[in-house]
């Protein structure tokens, strides 16, 4: 079985340099939610030194809520808002000698993108258009998902290993206690394993969903990440399982 380890960096928030090694994936923040060109230019190079694949992570342009708030623009705005942030990233990337492999929404627009179909068209049509046919990165089941297939991109679903999930399959907002995943390194890591095997996910009710995932995420600004992306990749290929970015893999 394959699986994608990636991890939202470029956000001028966390130790980009101490997670990076332990990822196959990471989607770069594009300066408008967080992070900046300086950013944008360390982290796109030290993946490419890497060998990490790099996807461009656009979201709202709203700094002072991190891009978590969503904001009501119409389809033609979110549109120009995901071409502009991709081709941003595009300039540093193509500096590095690599391409974008994935284009990711963040916080609020990947939410909103979740379930909206108007949302997802615009984002996915700003992907091909921009980036070109790169995978497309979701929720499994939503609205990208069916926009992905419209516009021909590869469809990523992606699970989350340090957010909690509802018992309707949504990860719990951010305003709830309990959204973040507690636990050390090792209990994080043995999660994630169950998590990518089974396809399924524990909820905060104690259920246990069916959910199909390629890519498998953390998140840069949480400062347990580093430890944590260490521990979840050791798990990973102790399992058995492949660990690879997902456009090497993903059809």
């Amino acid at each position: 079985m394959n699986i994608d380890l990636n991890c939202d960096l470029g956000e001028g928030q966390g130790d980009d340099a101490a997670i990076l090694p332990f990822l196959t994936s990471t989607s770069v923040a594009c300066g408008l939610h967080a992070g900046g060109p300086s950013v944008m230019r360390r982290t796109v190079d030290e993946a490419a030194r890497l060998g990490v694949a790099v996807g461009a992570h656009p979201g709202f342009d709203d700094r002072a809520r991190f891009g978590r708030v969503e904001l009501a623009l119409p389809a033609a705005e979110l549109y120009d808002l995901t071409a502009y942030q991709i081709g941003a990233l595009a300039v540093f990337v193509r500096r590095a000698g690599v391409a974008i492999a994935h284009v990711k929404a963040h916080g609020a627009l990947y939410h909103l993108a979740a379930r909206s179909a108007e949302a997802a068209q615009a984002i996915a049509r700003a992907t091909l258009e921009t980036a070109g046919a790169v995978v497309f990165v979701g929720a499994p089941g939503s609205q990208m998902e069916s926009a992905a297939r419209d516009h021909g991109l590869a469809f990523a679903a992606e699970g989350f290993a340090d957010r909690t999930y509802g018992d309707d399959g949504r990860l719990l907002p951010r305003s709830d206690p309990r959204a973040l995943v507690d636990g050390d390194d090792a209990a994080v890591a043995t999660r994630a394993v169950e998590m990518v095997r089974g396809q399924r996910v524990p909820t905060a009710g104690g259920a246990s969903l069916p959910m199909p995932m390629h890519t498998l995420c953390l998140h840069g600004d949480d400062p347990r990440a580093a430890g944590r992306a260490r521990a979840i990749r050791s798990a990973l290929e102790q399992a058995g399982l492949t660990v690879a970015a997902m456009g090497t893999w993903l059809r």
